[in-house]
């Protein structure tokens, strides 16, 4: 887990904030706190590691609406909705639309932290992989076009007989791209390379 990840907490009730910025400091995490969703908005970026503490009913833009617009700019952080007892079908909708849980308040201290720390884990391992899906793609993308096409055929796993007939070359020459490819990629195996290339191209 990032050190600069932040618990990002938005409740307009002054209280709720206070009283949930002491509890998730007091293990040792990084808080801030907003009282409305365009406070948040204008001092948050997308780069910023952590997760989202939500309320649902806000003045102003609902936690709902803010979801959307983190989601038109591309923010990533795993949302966690707490919300009144009567506001659960909305929470179930803030679910569907891409948050990772909610709570009903009342709810136990305990019971947030655990949620808040499977929310920072979340956010640290998607960041893992998109960083790594980035090197691949920067790799990937030094690659001939002629590479490209002996990568492609490699990882659908044709030999490198086969891959000189369908792309009518000399056997020799296949290994040459094939070495070519496996060097810039920075594979170690065939089967390093095939993961390299779901990572780029998920089925």
């Amino acid at each position: 887990m990032s050190s600069d990840a932040t618990v990002f907490v938005v409740d307009d009730d002054v209280a709720v904030c206070d009283s949930l910025r002491f509890l998730i400091e007091s293990v040792g995490l990084q808080v801030r706190t907003f009282s409305s969703a365009d406070e948040f908005l204008a001092a948050c970026t997308p780069d910023q590691p952590g997760c989202l503490v939500l309320d649902l009913r806000m003045p102003g833009m609902s936690g709902l609406e803010l979801q959307e617009q983190l989601a038109r700019r591309k923010y990533t952080l795993p949302v966690i909705i707490i919300t009144a007892h009567g506001d659960v079908p909305s929470a179930v909708r803030a679910m569907k639309a891409g948050a990772v849980d909610f709570l009903s308040k009342p709810f136990s201290d305990q019971n947030l932290l655990d949620r808040i720390h499977q929310a920072l884990a979340t956010d640290a391992q998607a960041r893992e992989g998109e960083a790594i899906r980035v090197g691949i793609s920067a790799r990937a993308a030094m690659l001939t076009p002629r590479e490209r096409e002996v990568m492609n055929l490699v990882v659908s796993g044709l030999p490198n007989k086969g891959i000189a007939a369908q792309l009518q070359l000399s056997a020799k020459t296949v290994e040459t791209h094939r070495a070519r490819v496996m060097e810039k990629m920075q594979a170690h195996s065939v089967a390093e390379l095939v993961h390299m290339a779901l990572t780029l191209n998920p089925k």
